[in-house]
């Protein structure tokens, strides 16, 4: 059975990076491809935003006994053979995944223009994990 008190923690923590940049965004491209410090800042949110949300994925996945991933992208594609997130959810975060792994080691190689582009969608699609997550842990 699944540690509600661990995903929790990780749901909140996720949550809170993703308001981050939520918040940090709203600045036009431009200013952004210029701002260092705002790149490094939402680069680093989202780093931290997706590494929550594999962790309850291999977490939930680990404690509910539905096997372990061979990748941080398969994780999702756990979580979704066993009815917890939709396919095309799974999908999208499998995306993410792929991101941060980028971010996480290869930080020169990340186009932040296309990051800055592609945050919204990004961040409806940790909005929607955190609301199905939540949903089955019951702290919706």
């Amino acid at each position: 059975m699944t540690d509600k008190s661990v995903v929790f923690r990780k749901l909140t923590s996720l949550r809170e990076h993703v308001t981050r940049m939520r918040r940090r965004r709203s600045f036009d491209l431009e200013s952004f491809k210029l701002d260092t410090d705002r790149q490094d800042a939402i680069g680093m949110s989202l780093l931290v935003a997706v590494q929550d949300a594999l962790d309850i994925a291999l977490h939930m996945a680990s404690d509910e006994g539905w096997g372990v991933a061979a990748s941080y992208a398969e994780s999702f594609g756990i979580l979704a053979s066993n009815g917890v997130i939709d396919p095309a959810l799974a999908a999208a975060l499998a995306n993410l995944a792929t991101l941060r792994n980028r971010l996480a080691h290869g930080y020169g190689t990340v186009d932040m223009e296309r990051i800055w582009l592609s945050l919204p969608n990004g961040l409806a699609t940790l909005d929607a994990f955190a609301s199905a997550i939540a949903a089955r842990i019951g702290a919706a």
